[in-house]
């Protein structure tokens, strides 16, 4: 195994390379300007494009064009930017091209964005949240696989310690898999015959191929993401069924479970549940590992906005606290004093 010492924005950029994008735009807002940097001086070695657009609707758009042609594509911002996305990427969802969005964002306050969007239609997006660097490199693949297995936009939900942060990591290209043909590119190939291919959001097709309408298309796209919400909830757990469990995500988790393997190491019944998938929300697993928990301690750094999903599927609801909050550093630009370790223990503490 073959270790390179590299920052977070390196690390993915490679991953999303070595992946087979070949097609990266978006605009610089930092933390995930980084990202963008580095997709620039990397990317045109590998054959690939990096453009940095005018505004994040440019790049957004720019990206679904490349993804309709076949490419594996992908753009990003911090959440803010992302706001002004969502509607290409309901688009996107709607008309089933598959893309990345790399959301390296300024904290944890982006978790409904990420898990509700803000487009119009029955859409959903697959988001994952790494805990750490080398598990963003896992993700980062894998999110590109998703999005042409089920022919939709998915989310990489990071933040300033992910991009920020050096360490060493193994990029490897990673096998998930057959994927499906893209027979439904536009690449050209069918122009001129009578068989040329549409994208379309309304599904209405031509009159020579007339196609399933705005109402039998956007159920099936419905239905579509039923089964992927069934289909691809990941999570992560430690002592489930214990007295308290902890449930955080993201780069608060690594926190969580420091904090609690050293509770346990002095005698407290205490275990952790991590949602690897922000959406589809593995909500069984929860239901099964808060299973007789006297306290389930709901850890984000947000005004509360995992909690309502906790609060769903946790076992027994009365038992579900509230330990985290907003916290900001001053600049606005990375987490405050709640992420640290001594004050994370100090609420769980309390709580109990």
């Amino acid at each position: 195994m073959t270790l390179e010492l590299l920052e977070g924005t390196a690390a993915m950029a490679e991953a999303a390379i070595v992946a087979g994008c070949r097609f990266f735009t978006g605009y610089p807002m930092s933390p995930f300007t980084g990202l963008l940097e580095e997709m620039s001086r990397r990317l045109p070695k590998a054959g690939g494009v990096c453009l940095n657009a005018e505004s994040e609707i440019e790049g957004v758009n720019m990206t679904l064009g490349a993804a309709a042609a076949g490419a594996r594509a992908a753009t990003g911002s911090c959440g803010q930017g992302i706001a002004l996305m969502q509607e290409a990427i309901a688009e996107a969802a709607l008309n089933e091209t598959p893309f990345v969005v790399f959301n390296l964002a300024r904290n944890q306050q982006d978790y409904f964005q990420a898990t509700r969007g803000g487009g119009w239609g029955d859409y959903r997006t697959i988001t994952l949240a790494p805990k750490d660097i080398p598990e963003a490199v896992e993700h980062t693949q894998l999110l590109f696989h998703l999005a042409d297995k089920h022919r939709a936009p998915v989310v990489l939900y990071g933040d300033p310690l992910l991009a920020q942060t050096r360490v060493g990591v193994e990029i490897e290209r990673r096998d998930f898999g057959e994927l499906p043909a893209k027979d439904w590119a536009l690449d050209g190939t069918g122009g001129g015959t009578g068989h040329s291919r549409q994208i379309w959001t309304w599904a209405m097709g031509k009159a020579t191929a007339p196609g399933l309408g705005p109402d039998g298309h956007w159920r099936a796209i419905a239905e579509k993401f039923d089964r992927i919400g069934a289909l691809e909830q990941r999570h992560e757990e430690r002592d489930p069924g214990a007295e308290t469990m902890v449930v955080a995500f993201g780069s608060a988790a690594k926190f969580v479970e420091h904090v609690a393997a050293e509770l346990r190491a002095e005698g407290h019944d205490i275990g952790w549940f991590r949602p690897i998938t922000l959406w589809p929300f593995p909500g069984d697993a929860l239901t099964a590992a808060t299973r007789g928990a006297k306290n389930v301690l709901v850890f984000e750094l947000n005004g509360g906005q995992m909690l309502d999903d906790v609060r769903i599927h946790a076992h027994d609801r009365s038992a579900v606290r509230f330990i985290g909050g907003v916290s900001i550093a001053e600049s606005g630009l990375s987490y405050g004093p709640l992420l640290d370790a001594p004050v994370l223990r100090r609420r769980i503490l309390e709580a109990l």
